[in-house]
């Protein structure tokens, strides 16, 4: 067995400054990371940290001189040369360098660039901790390491948070935004009882974090306290205080912890049997973020046919609900029992035609469910779901299983694309009609595609119904490209995920509407465009709205400046009249009043109630201040500005009259802040 060879290190040596010159070869040529004169100070302050890669500098005829250049560690020379300049270095200084003559002097600055780690998060949280515990102050850390105060403040935050959770965090179990997050509360205890309550969860946004962990307590009317139901609380331990005073809404929960265990467990029991219907998968949490089934393939299910007790059931109370209309029919104003008694009817009745799905069984072996709950405490089940991963691959062809052409036809194609000599005219033709060359293929179909867009462009009809069976197949199936258009439609997920969102009046709206399209169109993609072809024009039309409004995307991110989109959104706001408060929205101290200054809660009670009332609350403290401004705005329709249609007065007068909101020729709106770097923004 011959014995493996030893590794041989490089030769290390002392080398005076200016024997040392710049390499051509090193691969860093655009400036990233802490400046040439960060670099100095630092070199200055603590002495050169890391040796130089050099290479003997060789002359025309291939010999060595007495010279090195540097092809890996320009910025360390750039920095030393710098302090040689202003008189701070000896210029014959020794510099610690590894001498390198094998390889090629570009691997050598590209390997010491892409090898270097850079340092985590928590490494520099807990030297700056064994600094500070060593008497060094946080101004003097942060010029230490030519950071900000601020970023020095927010790295020593992190020792607030439970050892546990940095172990998960330093696992990449958790990211830096969650782990931030959870400085907002030092209790370590509350903290991991957050984290045990989310981790199995789908929903693990920042925001909720810190939503769970600043909430002392938990109104009764919260889904969460609905779901759990406040005996079996009371009866687990939990206190409740109440109000004797004013309506309370059945008063507070006091231990939020024990809450969301109760929610933990009563989910996870739901999962459990929701599972055993033979799921791959059941996720659970209290809330999902919008959006979160984004990306995956929605199963389509068949109505389950009612037995024939439901069916007799059926029958029965529509009987008795066309007796009761029939007798009262004459009668101007319905008895309060007869008109109660319609109403269970028509509840039921539409229980009954409201019938629960099957699905294919090896469908749901690959497919999994979303449980969380619903504005009102009750379970929200969202059946049938298929991760890309999880997608029963496509099928390629067996080798041998082609044609007996097919060696012909790559000869083709190979000459088609100049890798072989095409045969002369003459050439005797073999027995048999081969493939046509793909070459010659393109260049016809070339043709044929010209002829298409032109012959679309005649019937604008035909033109809609092709672009909507383009938006269709990617906004309805997963995986069907089946569109020779190069139209994209795509419904982006949400980074800012607001409180409350998935539960808005619009998102209910949407899914609902998409829910209805989805078990309208056929469940394979291949039957579509045969489908949207029986819709009546009021229906396609109807369609192609609703795909189109999927793909709005007017959400104003710090990171991602779109200052023209955004101007679109506006004239697309007043065109349609938008306003806020008619679409649902509240100023809440979830939404908004809580997270805002004491000075814009005041300025939003003074534009809506008036000066005299934001007088009243001056005084108060924020979070009372807050929950006072909700009650104040309950009614108002105020808005804040992010959320107002600008010159929605001028919309609307436009509208009346049938002409349009919005001048074509107007000017997009100032650019705004420039963009922040990503980095600073999540500090």
């Amino acid at each position: 067995m011959t014995a493996k060879t030893k590794i041989t290190l490089s030769a290390s040596r002392d080398i005076p400054f200016d024997k040392l010159r710049l390499s051509q070869a090193n691969v860093r040529h655009i400036k990233a990371g802490v400046s040439i004169e960060e670099l100095a100070e630092d070199i200055a302050r603590r002495t050169l940290l890391a040796s130089l890669t050099v290479r003997p500098l060789l002359d025309d005829n291939g010999a060595e001189t007495d010279l090195y250049e540097i092809p890996a560690g320009g910025r360390r020379f750039r920095a030393l040369e710098l302090l040689v300049k202003q008189k701070r270095l000896n210029k014959t200084a020794p510099v610690p360098c590894i001498v390198r003559t094998d390889g090629i002097a570009e691997e050598d600055s590209l390997a010491e660039n892409i090898q270097r780690a850079p340092l985590h998060p928590l490494d520099q949280f807990r030297a700056f901790q064994a600094m500070r515990e060593r008497g060094t102050g946080e101004e003097e850390i942060a010029a230490a390491f030519f950071v900000s105060t601020g970023v020095v403040k927010q790295r020593l935050k992190l020792a607030s948070v439970a050892p546990v959770l940095l172990d998960l965090y330093a696992e990449d179990d958790m990211t830096l935004e969650q782990l931030m997050a959870f400085t907002v509360n030092p209790d370590h205890e509350r903290q991991e009882q957050v984290w045990a309550a989310i981790a199995q969860g789908y929903s693990k946004e920042p925001y909720t974090i810190r939503r769970m962990l600043t909430e002392a307590t938990v109104r009764a009317s919260d889904k969460r306290a609905c779901f759990v139901g406040l005996e079996a609380y009371e009866e687990a331990g939990g206190a409740i205080l109440r109000d004797l005073f004013q309506s309370d809404d059945g008063g507070w929960l006091q231990d939020a912890g024990l809450l969301d265990r109760m929610v933990a467990e009563g989910l996870n029991d739901a999962a459990a049997e929701i599972a055993a219907e033979g799921w791959k998968w059941v996720e659970t949490a209290p809330d999902f973020a919008y959006g979160h089934s984004f990306g995956l393939r929605r199963l389509i299910g068949d109505p389950m046919e009612p037995t024939d007790e439901e069916t007799v059931a059926y029958e029965a109370l529509k009987a008795e609900f066309d007796r009761l209309e029939e007798q009262y029919d004459s009668t101007e104003e319905l008895p309060d029992a007869v008109d109660a008694r319609l109403g269970e009817i028509e509840d039921a009745m539409e229980a009954y035609r409201d019938r629960p799905l099957s699905f294919d069984a090896e469908e749901m072996a690959r497919a999994g469910v979303f449980v969380s709950l619903d504005h009102d405490g009750t379970l929200r089940i969202e059946r049938g779901y298929v991760r890309p991963e999880d997608e029963v691959p496509i099928e390629q062809p067996e080798a041998g299983s082609e044609d007996p052409d097919a060696s012909e036809a790559d000869g083709d194609a190979a000459m088609s694309q100049g890798t072989e000599t095409p045969e002369p005219d003459d050439a005797p033709e073999e027995d048999g009609i081969k493939p046509l060359p793909d070459r010659l293929v393109a260049e016809l179909t070339a043709h044929r595609t010209l002829a298409l867009r032109n012959a679309l462009a005649g019937d604008p009809d035909l033109a809609f119904r092709a672009a909507l069976h383009a938006m269709c197949l990617k906004l309805f199936y997963r995986y069907a490209p089946d569109s020779c258009l190069e139209i994209d439609a795509k419904s982006v997920g949400f980074g800012a995920q607001a409180p409350g969102l998935a539960e808005s009046a619009s998102a209910q709206a949407i899914d609902t509407r998409h829910e209805s399209w989805a078990a309208q169109l056929p469940k394979a993609s291949d039957d579509l465009w045969d489908a949207l072809a029986g819709f009546d024009a009021e229906s396609r039309s109807a369609l192609f709205a609703h795909c189109v409004g999927l793909t709005v995307n007017a959400i104003d991110e710090a990171y991602h400046r779109r200052p023209g989109a955004l101007a679109h959104a506006d004239r697309i706001a007043q065109a349609t009249g938008l306003d806020m408060a008619t679409a649902g929205w509240r100023p809440t101290v979830d939404t908004y009043l809580g997270r805002v200054t004491k000075a814009r809660i005041l300025e939003a009670v003074a534009e809506a109630k008036g000066s005299a009332q934001a007088q009243l609350i001056d005084h108060l403290k924020k979070p009372e201040m807050a929950g006072e401004a909700e009650t104040l705005l309950a009614d108002s329709g105020w808005v804040p500005e992010p959320l107002r249609t600008p010159n929605a007065d001028v919309a609307e007068t436009a509208a009346e009259d049938g002409e349009r909101a919005i001048d074509p020729n107007a000017e997009d709106g100032d650019d705004g802040d420039e963009p922040t770097d990503a980095l600073q923004a999540a500090e």
